[in-house]
């Protein structure tokens, strides 16, 4: 009974609960930009990233070509390799639990655990954020997927637009210091000169070209912008108060998400 009322457990089901409810807007506005029922599922149940699934359905949406949306979506889900690594090495997983350890690493179960000292509330608040959030953010995905085939026209409701709208909610968080700003801005612009003269889906993966060598060469701290995009614990350790947290990310999140 004390697991299940354990500071890190309580954070793990109340950040489950808040980042699940933004599958709402990934599921109508996959359908949105084209994608059916069946693959709007699939998508949020194989990649599980909030960040990578709404670039995917951002480029589809704009008439990128599926490698397009791949590429990008992979893109942005590389950090949470670098999380696989951390969480491989706090919680150790063994057998079954390490592949489905793989799936469930995402902003929110990594924050959750490395927020803890003890060993055990470690794990416990790494399994409840990261199984709360796959439940919750699939079901309601099929619950937004299914309101977006009820809309109708995407255009007629200004949907189109939405999926850029919520990637952008999803970068902003990380837009912490002069030098991620900075990095955004040219971005920004290469993605702009790219739009005339590549095909859809081509320009992102060019912005991500800029901020890759820009980080190859640049100066800024080593670890800037591999953290997590939320902190469950408002920066006291475990059992403070929840602070608002990015979706995955996806997570990607745009999940992160993110996730």
């Amino acid at each position: 009974m004390k697991s299940v009322s354990s500071p890190a457990v309580r954070i793990g089901l109340s950040i489950s609960l808040a980042t699940g409810i933004y599958g709402l807007s990934f599921g109508a506005l996959s359908v949105a930009s084209g994608l059916d029922l069946p693959q709007t599922v699939a998508l949020s149940a194989l990649m599980f990233t909030g960040g990578s699934q709404f670039a995917f359905i951002g480029v589809v949406g704009g008439g990128g070509t599926g490698a397009a949306a791949f590429g990008a979506a992979t893109l942005l889900g590389v950090r949470n390799a670098v999380y696989g690594v951390q969480m491989n090495a706090l919680l150790r997983p063994a057998g079954w639990r390490r592949a489905a350890a793989v799936q469930v690493t995402i902003d929110e179960s990594a924050a959750t655990a490395s927020g803890q000292t003890d060993p055990d509330e470690q794990r416990r608040g790494f399994w409840t954020a990261g199984l709360g959030v796959f439940l919750l953010w699939n079901i309601f995905t099929v619950a937004g997927a299914l309101l977006g085939n009820v809309l109708g026209d995407p255009r007629a409701w200004g949907l189109d637009g939405a999926a850029v709208a919520a990637f952008l909610a999803l970068l902003w968080p990380r837009l912490r210091s002069r030098e991620p700003v900075a990095i955004a801005i040219v971005c920004a612009l290469a993605t702009a000169l790219a739009v005339p003269l590549a095909p859809p889906g081509v320009p992102i993966l060019v912005a991500a070209v800029v901020a890759g060598v820009w980080g190859w060469f640049g100066h800024g701290p080593a670890r800037e912008g591999l953290e997590p995009d939320m902190d469950p614990y408002g920066g006291h350790g475990g059992g403070a108060a929840l602070r608002a947290p990015n979706p995955h990310g996806p997570g990607a999140g745009l999940r992160d998400g993110g996730h």
